[in-house]
């Protein structure tokens, strides 16, 4: 598989710090990034109240940008514990932070929590799931130009496809559906990373053939025009999990009351978001600068991903896929989601 990169991860935040928006610059390499983790981590380690070190990325962690932005609404936020928020450009990279010991909880996808398992040895558990697509709602899909010549799978041989990341569930998920309709990807397609947010541009200015789409860039590309869908990810699986919250076993073995405080949290943020979608727009607004009445449109509606209110983590989905990817060769060996699972983390602390 031929592959171009031109992500670069994104920046750390300081505890208190403000989130670094889509555009803006980031660090160039991944070892900065862990060093200035560590860095972090040292001055909080003489502070009482337990440091929990999350990162996270964008889109679908909206409990998670409610919690950011809106501390207040949470009493054992900054009293059981506090939080150092730092932003990735995808999953992978979180777990290559979390393997180097300098991240306690993620956001992860699948197949970035099982190829860290495999490759590397990453010890984690799935405490809550952020979003899921289905039939029913919105699931990341490639766009092509309007008047793009490219209408079926056949048409993307000889093709650049970009990606939000190398590594990442969408990426997997989109080598799958490659394979799935005919496609090598290693022979028959280039695929460069190109992010999220980039994508319609590079599809616009002929760098990409065909590239993917997640909200709220979806929605501001299709009123803009000049695109259309190529293909989905729900046409690989449905129900499929796309993110979830995963903590370090060793750290969540040595402090479940922290692990338990900060579950029982995203619980309670995303039970807000359920009944009041318009905190959701606030609080991603100022994440992503995107316009509010441009959020208002697909933030929890069925142009936006499915969420569960008290994000228990759909087990059987997640093991599907397992069993997807390791029928396709993109996993070494078997798994067990049963291995990634401790109920009791999800639990209030008594």
């Amino acid at each position: 598989m031929k592959k171009d990169s031109h992500a670069a991860p994104s920046a750390c935040c300081p505890p208190g710090g403000r989130f670094s928006s889509w555009g803006s610059p980031t660090m160039k390499k991944t070892a900065a990034l862990l060093f200035a983790l560590m860095s972090c981590h040292g001055l909080s380690q003489a502070q009482e109240v337990p440091t929990l070190r999350v990162g996270w990325t964008i889109p679908g962690e909206e409990a998670k940008y409610l919690m950011a932005k809106r501390p207040e609404l949470f009493p054992q936020l900054g009293k059981k514990y506090q939080i150092q928020w730092t932003q990735f450009q995808g999953t992978s990279p979180m777990v290559q932070a979390m393997r180097a010991g300098v991240l306690e909880c993620s956001t992860m996808a699948p197949m970035s929590l099982a190829n860290g398992a495999i490759e590397s040895g990453l010890e984690a558990y799935i405490v809550a799931q952020h979003v899921h697509s289905d039939d029913d709602h919105f699931s990341v899909y490639w766009a092509v130009k309007e008047d793009s010549p490219i209408k079926t799978a056949a048409d993307l041989k000889g093709k650049v496809i970009g990606t939000n990341a190398y590594g990442a569930g969408v990426y997997f998920d989109m080598l799958l559906w490659l394979r799935q309709n005919g496609i090598d990807p290693d022979k028959d397609v280039k695929i460069v990373e190109t992010g999220f947010p980039p994508a319609a541009d590079a599809i616009r200015s002929g760098r990409i053939d065909a590239g993917p789409m997640a909200q709220p860039f979806a929605l501001l590309n299709e009123k803009k025009g000049g695109l259309r869908k190529l293909f989905s990810l729900s046409e690989v699986a449905s129900p499929s999990v796309q993110i979830f919250e995963a903590c370090s076993k060793a750290y969540s073995d040595a402090n479940p009351e922290v692990v338990r405080a900060y579950v029982q949290d995203l619980k309670a943020a995303m039970g807000m978001l359920s009944k009041d979608p318009s905190l959701a727009v606030d609080v991603t607004a100022q994440i992503t600068r995107a316009p509010k009445d441009l959020l208002a449109q697909y933030l929890f509606t069925d142009q936006d991903f499915a969420r569960v209110p008290d994000m228990q983590p759909n087990l059987e989905s997640i093991q599907g896929t397992y069993d997807r990817y390791h029928q396709a060769g993109f996993l070494k060996k078997a798994l067990n989601v049963q291995d990634f699972y401790r109920a009791d983390l999800r639990e209030a602390t008594p």
